[in-house]
């Protein structure tokens, strides 16, 4: 077994593998970027290196200098975790030919399997079934239209070496096709070094299942049951569950085979998943293998009782699978979240910026179990970074994944619901509130399952904005009243002098202000604008909303927790505040607050508008329109390109183009004007 290794990746795939090396008495060498110099998975491990700049390129991407540090620090192997450089077969052999270990598949598998045309052939000549499409060379745009157009509409353009969802358009109609193709070669050249794409059918209403693999050097090869991974979003995984509903052992000993064939077709060592697209009647064609340990994996483990990890770590020291098949069974039901840094309501846009507060439920690192009666934990959490951290442009927004077992998949649900519940973040934008109404929704919540469930639940996911609710602005009221009371002065000073407290007691009569805070996403109220009244009675307070007067009662305060009485109700919640902001938690529910006050922005004028802004760092890879070029509403004016996704910007109405302030190529900060734009 090895005694020090070498984690070439970074957030929290490192802090997993981390996490299972300590276990197991193995000492870790970080690498890290010049951004994630005070990262997280730097500080969980033994050593840490820093390998180059920001970009991935300049850094996580830079194979050799990593063989150099393993090298220089005394790893005997190289554990890739996933994405940047875990499917590349030419790393893989550099690693081997170093004389270090390779924790993963030889380079042969993964060129097998790496190119998604090369292995439907492959799989082909086993006579596995394939979904009807081209997958050749031939790459010349009127041919590849000529074959979207005989295969019929809806197609699925997929970059050939393409994983995550990167790469990847769905085309409706023929007249649409060359469009597309050419952002999907961008976003593949920029993810994965190659534009080569394949062209499939696309099937409507299919369900998306994949077949976690495992074989070590000894000939030994198992499939560790399956995951259901239909609920995507521009064909990223958002929710992933294992076993999958409704599946039957027939279909799931069918399927394991068929995978645990295709490993062995291709000398497969290691984790591996194989993926397939299932219709509703049960049929199921192979779409791609990843030669790599998966984000799901976690979903694997906890029903399984098996650290896939130590798995790892134990084939390529060179020793046995440590199950066989008959001993691999399902315990219970686990459903994992990904939790990110991105905005539901505008397209799933990444959020940049700090986690000033991260507030998880209550949970474990990682706990399993499974077998001989012993339950792993109800709730884990995998993250890779901590309250105070950055999320950058530069990398994946990923925060945490949120992973619940249960014995059944109705116990699981719950468990879900309340660890999203309890899941506080404040200093950037979140999908935690669209996923906890996506795992209550009917379609989820009854497995009623395909790759377009959130497609088709548009008007539930995505619901129109509420007022802020009484509660939510009651606490915000209170922990802003509080604030102010204690304030900045000196606790002596405010015990000693009664008129320096800012209470609003008066000698005689009442006193009453009017807190103003607003809601940019809620409907009504103007707009989401409040106009909160405070009345400081000689017995206590009084809210006043909107001429709805109730009593109002402080009846606990610690920390950032309220316990209040509000008319005949109690109620408790989290108040975060950030600048201007109040992060309000109550109910299950987050409410952001922002407070206007007077005396801050008195005198302040809003800057003139007419300029299309950048809605977060990236750099510019198309510009589609020239000064004084007349446009329509919708019209795609620039591509923007962050995290590895393409981001569109669209004139808001017709109007003209008035002049184009960046070029192809070009680095604009969040929020730079991108071009000057009059209204028709």
């Amino acid at each position: 077994m090895f005694t020090k290794i070498l984690i070439a990746n970074r957030g929290e795939i490192a802090c997993r593998v981390a996490a299972t090396a300590r276990r197991m008495g193995i000492r870790t060498v970080a690498v890290y970027s010049e951004a994630d110099a005070g990262s997280k998975h730097v500080a969980v491990c033994d050593e840490a290196v820093l390998i180059g700049p920001a970009p991935a390129k300049e850094s996580y991407l830079r194979g050799q200098k990593i063989i150099e540090v393993a090298l220089a620090t005394g790893a005997q192997a190289i554990h890739p975790g996933y994405g940047f450089l875990s499917e590349n077969a030419e790393f893989a052999e550099a690693v081997e030919a170093a004389g270090l270990a390779f924790i993963g598949p030889p380079g042969s598998s993964m060129r097998a399997m790496g190119s998604k045309s090369a292995a439907k052939g492959l799989m082909e000549g086993a006579n596995v079934p394939l979904v009807p499409g081209y997958h050749g060379d031939n790459q010349d745009p009127h041919f590849l239209n000529e074959q979207a157009d005989r295969i019929g509409y809806p197609v699925l353009l997929k970059a050939s070496a393409g994983g995550g969802g990167k790469g990847m358009r769905v085309v409706e109609r023929s007249e649409d096709f060359v469009a597309a193709l050419g952002s999907c070669k961008r976003e593949a050249i920029s993810s994965f070094g190659d534009d080569k794409v394949l062209v499939e059918k696309y099937l409507t209403r299919p369900r998306h299942i994949e077949i976690q693999v495992f074989a070590d050097k000894l000939g030994n090869c198992v499939y560790l049951h399956e995951r259901d991974c239909s609920v995507q979003r521009r064909h990223q995984k958002v929710l992933e569950e294992a076993p999958a509903p409704g599946m039957t052992p027939e279909r799931r000993a069918a399927m394991g085979e068929a995978a645990v064939a295709a490993a062995r077709a291709v000398n497969y060592v290691g984790a591996g998943t194989v993926e397939f697209i299932a219709n509703q009647d049960g049929s199921f064609y192979f779409m791609e293998m990843n030669t790599r340990l998966q984000v799901e994996h976690p979903v694997t483990e906890m029903i399984t009782g098996t650290d896939l990890v130590e798995w790892q770590l134990r084939v390529a020291s060179g020793q046995p699978l440590p199950k066989q098949q008959h001993e691999l069974a399902i315990h219970g039901h686990a459903i994992e979240a990904r939790i990110y840094a991105e905005n539901p309501e505008k397209g799933f846009l990444p959020s940049i910026g700090t986690l000033r507060h991260m507030d998880t439920p209550g949970a474990v690192s990682f706990e399993l179990g499974g077998t001989a009666g012993v339950e792993p934990a109800a709730v884990r959490i995998d993250s890779g970074v901590r309250e105070g951290d950055a999320i950058s442009p530069f990398y994946d927004p990923m925060i945490a994944k949120l992973i619940v077992w249960g014995v059944d998949r109705t116990q699981a649900l719950a468990r879900l619901s309340q660890a999203l519940s309890e899941f506080q973040i404040v200093g950037l934008a979140t999908n935690i509130a669209f996923l906890k109404r996506l795992v209550e929704g009917q379609a989820f919540s009854t497995a009623d399952l395909d790759t377009g469930l959130i497609e088709r639940n548009q008007d539930s996911l995505f619901p129109a904005a509420k007022a802020a609710p009484a509660g939510a602005l009651a606490l915000a009221a209170v922990a802003l009243t509080e604030a102010e009371k204690n304030g900045s002065r000196g606790a002596s000073r405010v015990q000693a002098d009664p008129w320096g407290q800012a209470q609003g007691w008066r000698l005689n009569g009442d006193y009453r202000r009017v807190l103003a805070f607003s809601d940019e996403h809620a409907a009504g109220q103007e707009g989401g604008a409040y106009n909160v009244g405070l009345v400081y009675h000689p017995q206590g307070w009084e809210l006043d909303i909107e001429g709805n007067k109730q009593a109002l009662t402080l009846l606990a305060h610690e920390g950032a927790a309220y316990s209040i009485r509000l008319g005949e109700q109690s109620m408790h919640g989290n108040v975060r505040r950030d600048g201007e902001l109040f992060h309000v938690f109550t109910n299950g529910e987050h409410h952001t607050l922002s407070y206007q006050d007077p005396m801050a922005h008195a005198g302040e004028a809003e800057a003139a508008g007419g300029r299309l802004t950048a809605p977060m760092p990236g750099k510019v890879v198309a510009v589609m329109v020239e000064a004084g070029q007349e446009v329509k509403k919708g019209e795609p004016l620039v591509i923007m390109e962050a995290m590895k996704m393409e981001h569109t910007i669209a004139a808001p109405s017709d109007g003209l183009v008035e002049e184009v302030l960046y070029a192809v190529g070009d680095q604009v900060a969040d929020g730079a004007p991108l071009l000057a734009f009059e209204a028709a």
